[in-house]
């Protein structure tokens, strides 16, 4: 979960080009097409190259290779270029068997690689967390491959990741009801700095796992304090628990096709103004908070004109709340109350019941709304 909080600095990052990387999905589809052309000729390739869904023709070099009576294995590291991905590093490990005449292609989760078991996920409980994009990838590799050599393409693929459990500590998957391992993910093949479309993905996820399981009440968090002081008010199930991060705009614009009765969104301070201003990626390199802001919402509560150059000149939005808590302004409530303004306002009259939660650092809470 996102570290909370965010000073709310005006200072932006450097922009430099950013490095792009690779999918769970695109490492195990090319993988597999290694494991099984192996299976089939006796030989690796290596580099392996494979067509991904936008017809981009990358690349990959084996880290592992195996063959064996009656089974081939391929890994590939995942590279996932500058994004900050938890998966970067991970071998991703295909092993491919003959199957049953007329089974077709069997997708198996091996070591690591996680099982689903709550409804309102893309795959069905009891099946492998290998999303559906990846599936059909690497059922396209198999099919091309078999084909080729004049084979049925009858199959038993197991995708397995090396310490995948742990890993899978560090993402959703407990809470969205996948145990023992990671997701294989990805729909494009390709890994966007800094996108974090995973992280996007898993929001979307945990709304699906939250309507399907009849939950009504739902918790977006900006990070662990400001969810830990929600969860003291509501207790509610983990899997209502839905990690926002920085990713508002993700959360709200799917909870507007996807309506849930009740949404609380939890947050710091910082965070939380950069919502009241309209942003809805809070990242401090996407979104920086706005000290002419903060004066106008100080000055409707009665804030004096010598404190004017001194929030603007602040350094942080936790250096304005402390300036205009030490002269008893609540400055706390209209940013909640802006912030909400703002959700609202993207939820477009979507039947969602929204509410605020402004904490502090240490979790106190600061206004609710």
């Amino acid at each position: 979960m996102n570290d909370e909080p965010d000073a709310g600095t005006r200072k932006t990052d450097a922009k430099t080009p950013l490095r792009r990387g690779w999918t769970t999905g695109a490492c195990a589809t090319a993988a597999t097409k290694a494991a099984l052309t192996a299976l089939i000729t006796g030989e690796f390739p290596d580099p392996v190259g494979i067509i991904l869904p936008k017809g981009e023709v990358p690349y990959f070099s084996l880290a592992l290779e195996g063959l064996g009576e009656g089974y081939a294995m391929a890994g590939i590291i995942k590279d996932a270029g500058d994004d900050p991905d938890v998966t970067n590093g991970a071998t991703i490990i295909s092993t491919v068997f003959p199957a049953e005449p007329g089974s077709g292609i069997v997708f198996a989760a091996g070591e690591g690689v996680g099982t689903v078991t709550r409804p309102g996920l893309p795959i069905p409980p009891g099946e492998a967390a290998i999303n559906p994009v990846p599936r059909a990838m690497i059922r396209v590799v198999c099919e091309e491959i078999c084909a080729e050599y004049g084979l049925p393409a009858d199959l038993v693929v197991t995708i397995s990741v090396p310490d995948g459990e742990e890993i899978a500590k560090k993402t959703w998957n407990p809470r969205l009801g996948i145990v023992g391992g990671i997701s294989i993910l990805g729909t494009t093949g390709i890994v966007h700095p800094f996108s974090c479309s995973s992280w996007i993905h898993s929001i979307h996820s945990g709304i699906d796992v939250a309507r399907a399981a009849g939950q009504t009440h739902v918790l977006g968090a900006t990070g662990s304090t400001s969810e830990d002081t929600a969860q003291k008010i509501y207790n509610l199930p983990d899997f209502a628990l839905l990690d926002m991060g920085d990713f508002a705009g993700g959360l709200l614009k799917y909870l507007r096709v996807h309506p849930i009765d009740k949404l609380t969104i939890a947050g710091g301070f910082a965070k939380l103004t950069k919502l009241a201003q309209g942003a809805l990626d809070l990242h401090s390199s996407r979104s920086q908070v706005d000290m002419g802001f903060l004066w106008a919402e100080a000055e409707k509560l009665g804030a004096p004109i010598e404190m004017k150059q001194r929030i603007l000149s602040a350094n942080s939005a936790m250096e304005v709340l402390e300036m205009t808590q030490s002269i008893s302004l609540d400055l706390a409530r209209p940013i909640a109350e802006r912030a909400r303004a703002t959700a609202l306002d993207v939820l477009r009259g979507a039947p969602v019941e929204v509410e605020v939660i402004v904490t502090d650092r240490k979790g106190n809470v600061l206004a609710r709304v």
